[in-house]
């Protein structure tokens, strides 16, 4: 088993693209013990400067229905409580059924009396793999519309899918830490049944408790989603560290009880 792939910065947006930006706060339901904005929080934001993003442009009603199927994050700098930030969003990369659109997150710290040490500005890089989908669930290829207002942001027309972790995770004799059960809530889930890309990370953030170095510097989070989790299903959690990566798959049964992985996760270093 290896890790992740080599590190690759996340493309900068092309000059004079067009890129949609809001302004967000921290709240305190976003952060963990050491004030700092956990995994899960980030892709709330991701997830509402999406749906804001797309309420505003001009294909909202011919290409509403998106899936993601992978996000990267890049923590260059932690953001912190209190800290107002903005993020960008724009189309870095598309064919004609998929996206990449890159969030950029620039976090202006503050202090108050629980908080009182001056910290960096926060700084987060983020890409999505969005599929364009139909209303009944099915692929679909974006319309000439979208396809008209993404195409000029990027000068990459011919996005391809390509893996970034490990999809096929280890037997469970082959590593070092047993297996754990992580328990869905029913608040977990969308209204069409979908566990929200938010409680995936909180998953994540469980098994970065025994693993504070990672974040204790830059790092790369990248989630890969391969198969639906709908209520009801257990979930298995199986985890290997291998040098400055911890590998993560989530796992469910199917109908013969074997686990097959629903998604896979890394949580990187990023080099120096």
């Amino acid at each position: 088993m290896t890790a992740s792939q080599e590190y690759q910065p996340l493309p900068e947006r092309k000059e004079g693209a067009n890129f949609y930006t809001a302004d967000y706060r921290v709240r305190t339901g976003d952060i963990d013990q050491e004030m700092r904005v956990r995994l899960d929080a980030v892709a709330r934001y991701l997830q509402d400067i999406a749906n804001d993003n797309i309420a505003a442009l001009p294909f909202y009603e011919t290409d509403p229905f998106w899936i993601i199927r992978r996000t990267v994050i890049d923590v260059l700098e932690p953001i912190t409580w209190p800290s107002d930030f903005t993020a960008e969003r724009w189309c870095s990369a598309l064919s004609t059924r998929w996206t990449n659109m890159r969030v950029r997150i620039n976090a202006v710290s503050e202090t108050n009396r629980f908080n009182s040490e001056m910290r960096p500005n926060g700084h987060i890089e983020t890409e999505a793999f969005w599929i364009n989908m139909t209303e009944s669930g099915l692929p679909a290829r974006i319309s000439d519309l979208a396809m008209e207002t993404l195409e000029p942001m990027t000068d990459e027309h011919r996005l391809k899918w390509k893996a970034m972790n490990p999809g096929k995770a280890p037997a469970a004799a082959d590593v070092d830490l047993p297996d754990r059960e992580h328990v869905l809530r029913i608040t977990d889930f969308d209204p069409f049944k979908h566990l929200n890309n938010a409680a995936y990370f909180e998953a994540v953030e469980d098994e970065l408790v025994d693993h504070p170095d990672l974040i204790a510097k830059p790092h790369r989070a990248v989630i890969e989603y391969l198969r639906a989790i709908q209520p009801g299903m257990q979930v298995t959690i199986r985890r290997q560290r291998i040098g400055d990566t911890l590998l993560m798959w989530v796992m469910t049964p199917d109908d013969a009880g074997n686990l097959q992985v629903a998604a896979s996760v890394s949580v990187t270093l990023i080099p120096e």
